[in-house]
């Protein structure tokens, strides 16, 4: 796995991933001009990305029917530097015809083994999570991986 990145001017980043360009940019307050995420944004969208996937496959896996799936992160930051994710907690909101009891079991096989970006965050970040199936909130929980470095 590799990837270049090149600078563009002011703040802005242009990265390559197999061919794939992504934009990188500040805030307007920190000397960018708001042209794309930052990137302890796209840190998010991975953490989303990554275990919205697991979820989605092991989701299909189990033949179950998803008619929309959306969700968000709240993140809390530390104040002094390294400025880094102190806390997160996302929030999936699923809709379709899935089971309660597998739906549970593939975002808990997610957060507890699969997800590789959410285990790296979690190793300096606490993760929690809320799950609504639709429209009801059917867990609430923390990542508990379980950690294959020993």
């Amino acid at each position: 796995m590799s990837a270049t990145m090149k600078w563009l001017n002011g703040m802005h980043f242009e990265t390559d991933n197999r061919g794939i360009k992504t934009h990188m940019d500040a805030s307007r307050d920190h000397g960018g001009e708001d042209f794309a995420p930052t990137p302890k944004e796209l840190v998010m969208n991975a953490m989303m990305g990554c275990t919205a996937m697991d979820v989605v496959s092991t989701l299909q896996k189990m033949r179950q029917t998803i008619s929309s799936y959306t969700m968000s992160i709240e993140v809390e930051k530390n104040i002094d530097y390294p400025v880094y994710f102190k806390k997160a907690n996302l929030i999936f909101n699923l809709h379709g015809q899935i089971e309660t009891e597998k739906l549970i079991k593939a975002v808990d096989a997610s957060l507890t083994k699969y997800c590789g970006v959410n285990y790296m965050i979690s190793k300096v970040c606490d993760i929690t999570y809320d799950l609504y199936l639709n429209d009801q909130k059917i867990k609430s929980g923390k990542t508990q991986f379980i950690d294959p470095i020993k």
